[in-house]
């Protein structure tokens, strides 16, 4: 096995209305209906400027050091820290993955902010962030499948900026995904661009498994999936 890349139509991540407002901070039934529209406009603008791409590559050559808390894949030492450690300890090999909303979600964001509409700023923010993560999900449950298929189990998903994991690392992972078909470029200072992406490890195994949600063993109080999913 080496991977397997993905593009996505973005009606296939059946994002609502509704989902994108929780993560603004309304429960259901409580935002305006101009709120709503707006929202329901920036998603039907997003089928047609976001360009949803994802893949994952298989790494056999790994090794972890209970002490240090690290896993060290084709030679490069990643610090993941005690829980992503403890989540992927027992996999036997690993999953380095991509995913991006293309370019033209954010770019909206941003200008939309330096022309004074923060509100419409914000929107396509949150969409271009919930657009990324359900592409992960679709391209995780297809590593699912396929690993399921070999009598074996996944990890959850994790990425750099997250429990612990510096930021810093995506530059060890980017070593090990070099000309990836996502497109993705990485600055010095460890930040992706198109800005609407993520990365990360996914662990593979006999005696591992896939959780609904690990909020509960996360210390980032913060977080926008915290907020939208726990």
């Amino acid at each position: 096995m080496t991977g397997s890349t993905f593009q996505f139509d973005f009606k296939d991540l059946k994002l609502a209305v509704s989902q994108v407002e929780s993560v603004m901070g309304y429960k259901e039934g409580e935002s305006q209906e101009t709120i709503s529209e707006l929202v329901s406009e920036v998603l039907k603008e997003a089928e047609e400027i976001c360009t949803m791409k994802a893949e994952y590559r298989f790494f056999d050559d790994i090794a972890f050091d209970e002490a240090e808390k690290t896993v060290t894949i084709n030679g490069l030492v990643f610090q993941i820290k005690k829980i992503i450690y403890s989540q992927i300890k027992k996999s036997d090999s690993a999953a380095l993955f991509l995913c991006t909303a293309g370019e033209e979600i954010g770019a909206r964001s941003k200008k939309s902010m330096k022309e004074g509409d923060l509100l419409r700023g914000y929107i396509y923010d949150v969409v271009g962030s919930e657009a990324v993560e359900a592409a992960a999900d679709l391209m995780q449950d297809q590593l699912e499948r396929e690993i399921n298929a070999l009598g074996k189990g996944i990890t959850n998903r994790f990425s750099p900026g997250y429990c612990g994991w510096l930021v810093a690392e995506q530059h060890k992972l980017f070593q090990l995904l070099t000309d990836n078909f996502c497109e993705i470029k990485l600055s010095s200072s460890a930040l992706m661009y198109p800005m609407k992406s993520i990365s990360g490890i996914i662990g593979i195994g006999k005696n591992v498994k896939r959780h609904p949600y690990t909020c509960s063993l996360c210390d980032m109080k913060d977080c926008i999936y915290r907020r939208s999913k726990a």
